[in-house]
């Protein structure tokens, strides 16, 4: 074989190599959220109506362990919350939660993440 043949060869092994490599981190880039163990709640609340109820909201979320992500839409009334698998809540809990910030707690639903 000669030299050239064999730095042809080479080439093709390491363009192989780069499509391998390519293909194992997309994959592991769309199997991220797979992997990413949780809870998303969504809770109806009456009585959200400027920033400054979304930024007390989101301050007694914060302070609870598991919390990873809130998000508060004023104009829906609707709370997300993100946890991690150990955190649940209760209906009771959240009418407690939102009844002492002076909100009223309407319903949640929970879907895994």
């Amino acid at each position: 074989m000669k030299v050239s043949d064999l730095k042809g060869v080479m080439v093709l092994e390491v363009i192989q190599m780069k499509k391998t490599c390519l293909a194992i981190l997309l994959f592991l880039l769309l199997a991220q959220g797979v992997w990413a163990a949780g809870k998303h709640y969504e809770m109806r609340v009456d009585g959200l109506a400027c920033p400054f109820c979304a930024y007390g909201i989101e301050k007694k979320f914060k302070a609870m362990k598991g919390v990873e992500k809130i998000d508060v839409d004023l104009d829906k009334g609707l709370v997300t919350v993100d946890t991690d698998e150990q955190t649940v809540f209760t209906d009771q809990q959240m009418e407690k939660l939102f009844k002492d910030s002076g909100f009223t707690y309407r319903n949640m639903k929970v879907t895994p993440r």
